[in-house]
């Protein structure tokens, strides 16, 4: 399984964020793409073209293990995909930016 950890990712990384809309509303990265997993068959053409052409997705979720299935989907898709390491918890803990929609801080749930 490809994987990246949170302290390898620079700003400007492209990162799709597969965790369900309770925990995106409560915090994000700022600029992800969002499309939790429950929906992300169905709105999968949503990432083609919000992805850059020729670049690598960064997939994360909460702890690591729903952004891992969706990596492998991605991989097979022949998508140059990897999983981000811990997901938003160590994200959080690693003192990254955690955001609202509304811009103000948020938390991982």
């Amino acid at each position: 399984m490809p994987t990246v950890e949170v302290a390898d990712l620079k700003d400007g990384d492209f990162l799709l964020d597969v965790r369900e809309d309770d925990e995106w509303q409560a915090g994000h990265a700022a600029g992800a793409l969002h499309i939790p997993i429950s929906e992300f068959v169905a709105r999968y053409g949503e990432l083609t073209e919000a992805a850059p052409q020729d670049g690598r997705v960064h997939v994360i979720c909460r702890s690591g293990g729903r952004s891992a299935q969706v990596t492998m989907y991605l991989v097979q898709q022949g998508i140059d995909a990897v999983n981000v390491d811990g997901g938003m918890q160590v994200w959080q803990a690693a003192g990254r930016e955690v955001t609202t929609d509304e811009g103000e801080p948020g938390f991982v749930v």
